[in-house]
């Protein structure tokens, strides 16, 4: 297409969206260390490849993701993946989100690439080994307002349906077809819209499950670089984890755990889930409920089911399918089923797990190795000639409005409107007079002082002044900049926490993974600006 691509990278820090917790990790603080196990580094991995070696449930892996891919079109790279983890100098490298449609927020894709290239990484610096990339579904999640919308281009489409439970367990129905010929409306117009479209009709295919659909989709698209993607809501997987269900149900051990690092982690940051004194749900066709205990018995009220702690045991025993972790036992669910060495989350998805250390801990299952995934800014050619015109540099972008507008006006005008030597001269002035007036007497200091202050305060709201009239001039700039920093950063967030690669993906085709790929970090965690020009 005759494009350029260029590529730059920034701290985290310097983008402002970032928590305090994140920046800090990545920094490796001192405050953060005991909430972790190893650090991400290559010495940290070798660490983590050594606590993994004995994995037990390789047969039950392989067996399950035989079965799962059995009815699907699927690459040589994933045979030969599903088979490696057969063996035990296999270890995965591991990122995990919901079932959200089409795939959810860029981020996902992010994050995804991120775990691929750090499993090409390893397996160059560790020959000896096969490092397999894993996307963990978290198909029991519930919570259908979140994963039920998409933006493409700015343009919401939202899942209509009354289904309820887990959402992976929902059904393709007709309105999110009907959602489908929307999208096929903005989409078919662009270069390479009916073939995602193609992609779309061909994962999402009535009465379909959810977890099915987004299977479909992501083998579509990471099938060819080997990315293995495990829905682990299956009664074998349930079985393995049966021991940590049943000491949750009979010690609730894991809030207990949890307490203790809240109260340590909230000194100097937010925590960000509290859990429950049982952190399990109760699964059964539609529904998704609580498990709570009363007076030595287990409720789920509305089911109206009770039990006495033997009958629960028994009803785990025969139907572990039924026992569904929540977000404080789902890593240790998706540890225990994998021989994972790293994982790789967004800012939020670390502060959970700095809670769960000492989950892990009571449960007798190794911690991985936690990485920040790898960001992107995505900036096309027309954008790009709006910021080389108006003379940023693309780190300008995360700046305030205002802020960005002073350095377009500072870079372009003849006029000088900053008073910055001015006020110093004034501030001197100001300094020989008060020493003046307290010779003769001392009492006339705060008097000066005064007037000081009101005559500086004057001064840089002139200044103010004078930076509206001379931005005046540059209204062009200014009306460029707002649409710019409207498309870059919709409604004031990140593009990758608003934008589905739909709109990137049809203008682009595969051309814009393989790009995201290429630009992708390893073991380095990093903010990526990726321009086409």
């Amino acid at each position: 297409m005759g494009m350029e691509i260029h590529c730059s990278y920034i701290h985290y820090e310097q983008t402002g969206y970032f928590s305090k917790l994140a920046i800090d990790y990545i920094n490796g603080a001192d405050q953060l260390k005991e909430f972790y196990n190893l650090p991400p580094t290559i010495e940290g991995l070798q660490q983590s490849i050594e606590q993994r070696k004995g994995f037990r449930f390789r047969n039950v892996l392989v067996e399950q993701l035989r079965d799962q891919y059995k009815d699907i079109e699927v690459t040589p790279k994933i045979f030969e993946n599903i088979a490696a983890l057969g063996e035990e100098n296999t270890f995965t490298v591991t990122t995990a989100h919901q079932p959200n449609i089409f795939s959810g927020p860029l981020y996902v894709i992010y994050k995804i690439f991120h775990a691929i290239k750090l499993a090409e990484t390893l397996k160059t610096k560790w020959p000896e080994n096969k490092f397999v990339p894993v996307y963990f579904m978290g198909s029991e999640d519930a919570d259908l307002d979140e994963l039920n919308n998409i933006s493409i281009d700015q343009r919401k489409y939202v899942w209509q349906t009354k289904q309820t439970g887990a959402v992976g367990r929902m059904k393709v129905d007709k309105s999110l077809l009907q959602l489908m010929n929307e999208m096929e409306g903005q989409l078919s117009v662009t270069p390479f819209g009916k073939e995602l479209m193609d992609i779309f009709r061909y994962s999402y295919q009535e009465k379909d499950l959810i977890q099915q659909s987004t299977l479909k989709l992501l083998n579509s698209v990471f099938g060819k670089y080997g990315l293995i993607v495990l829905i682990a809501d299956k009664p074998a997987f349930k079985k393995v984890f049966q021991p940590v269900l049943e000491r949750e149900l009979k010690e609730q051990f894991s809030h207990k755990a949890l307490e203790k690092t809240i109260e340590k982690l909230s000194e100097n940051y937010k925590a960000q889930a509290a859990g429950r004194n049982i952190n399990l749900f109760y699964l059964k066709d539609d529904k998704r409920e609580r498990i709570e205990l009363d007076d030595d018995k287990f409720k789920v009220e509305h089911l109206e089911l009770e039990w006495t702690e033997n009958d629960i045991i028994k009803e785990l025993d025969e139907h572990p399918e039924r026992f569904s972790p929540n977000v404080i036992l789902r890593g240790v669910f998706q540890e225990t089923i994998l021989p994972n060495i790293a994982f790789i989350g967004g800012g939020g998805e670390l502060a959970y797990w700095m809670e769960l250390k000492g989950v892990f801990n009571q449960a007798g299952i190794p911690y991985p190795v936690l990485l920040l995934r790898n960001s992107f800014l995505i900036i096309d050619k027309k954008q790009n000639g709006i910021i080389e015109k108006t003379g940023l540099q693309y780190e300008d972008l995360f700046l305030s409005e205002h802020a960005i507008m002073k350095k377009i006006v500072a870079t372009k005008t003849n006029n000088a409107f900053a008073l910055n030597d001015k006020l110093e001269n004034f501030e001197t002035l100001y300094d020989a007079l008060e020493q003046q007036a307290i010779q003769i007497d001392a009492s006339l200091r705060a008097h000066v002082e005064s007037l000081k202050t009101k005559a500086i305060k004057k001064l840089k709201e002139l200044e103010k002044k004078m930076l509206r009239s001379e931005k005046k001039k540059f209204a062009t700039d200014q009306s460029q900049l707002q649409k710019l920093k409207s498309k870059l950063f919709p409604n004031g967030s990140l593009q990758e926490r608003v934008e589905n690669f739909s709109g990137f993906y049809s203008m682009l085709g595969n051309q814009f993974l393989d790009d995201i790929f290429l630009h992708s970090k390893g073991l380095d965690q990093t903010f990526a600006i990726l321009s086409y020009t």
